[in-house]
């Protein structure tokens, strides 16, 4: 009989290749990319702590976190391209990128056009100057000042529709001004040229804790969800796909836990597991 013995290099090499080949069995293939072997993904790094980038320049937060993790069990190459919000839509369709990653509100509008993967709910904020010096404590107290959000998202829609009801109501038109970026939003309040910022109730949070503005009003309209957002069915499924192995294992509440984000659990057409909405042709 002929022994053969192996050094713990050689071992270490014919487990890595079984780990290897294990994964490439759970690997989808055939998956419609803009570029092969690469997840694509658009992203608008200007909204802590959920995408932003930090002190050292690299690209941080929960949607990079749960990007890289999506690419990995896709075996794929995670790529991010940081853009402004109102680019990503357009830029999806053109196919510039496989996935918006950027916190996405989830309409049903928008599934007609896109395939939406529904991942967190979210909840929105009136932020304020630090200390909350003008007293707000609520859409009616802006009625007659100047208020910035993120140009062409949900939360530009929802503040003008806030708006029009309160004209109708009789009060005195807010003064609504569109940014590129929330980052351009916040360094007009920072300024004075605001009186507050309507965004989502994480990113109050995140400069509220570390002293640079406060939320003057918090947990508004709750129950949207963010979402992905595909052009292609195979890929949106594949994602979702993920999605559910992530719940599934653990890995999906630890991420959410670690950034204080409303797991998907909770929205009320929550169907009980990762799927996407698309009501198109």
């Amino acid at each position: 009989m002929k022994t053969i013995m192996m050094t713990g290099t050689a071992l270490a090499a014919v487990f890595s290749l079984s780990a290897t080949a294990t994964l490439a069995q759970d690997c989808p293939t055939g998956l419609p990319l803009v570029e092969e072997g690469k997840l694509t993904m658009s992203i608008n790094a200007t909204i802590p702590p959920k995408q932003y980038i930090d002190a050292d320049g690299n690209l941080a937060g929960l949607h990079k976190e749960m990007g890289d993790e999506i690419a990995k069990r896709l075996c794929l190459e995670p790529v991010f391209r940081n853009v402004d919000f109102a680019v990503q839509i357009p830029g999806l369709d053109a196919d510039r990128w496989d996935m918006i990653n950027t916190g996405l509100y989830f309409t049903d509008e928008r599934s007609t056009f896109m395939q939406l993967v529904p991942y967190s709910v979210n909840a929105l904020a009136l932020i304020a100057a630090a200390g909350n010096p003008e007293g707000l404590a609520g859409p009616k107290d802006l009625a007659g000042h100047p208020v910035g959000v993120e140009i062409a998202g949900f939360e530009e829609k929802k503040l003008r529709e806030i708006n029009e009801a309160q004209i109708a109501e009789g009060l005195a038109p807010m003064d609504i001004r569109a940014f590129n970026t929330y980052g351009e939003t916040f360094l007009a309040l920072g300024g004075g040229q605001i009186s507050a910022v309507f965004a989502g109730d994480a990113i109050g949070s995140y400069y509220q804790e570390r002293g640079q503005f406060s939320k003057a009003a918090t947990g508004l309209f709750p129950g949207t969800p963010g979402a992905f957002a595909f052009d292609e069915p195979d890929l949106a499924q594949a994602v979702a796909d993920v999605l559910n192995a992530m719940k599934a294992d653990g890995t999906y509440d630890k991420m959410m836990d670690a950034y204080g984000t409303t797991k998907i659990d909770v929205w009320e057409r929550w169907p009980g597991e990762f799927t996407y909405f698309y009501s198109g042709d």
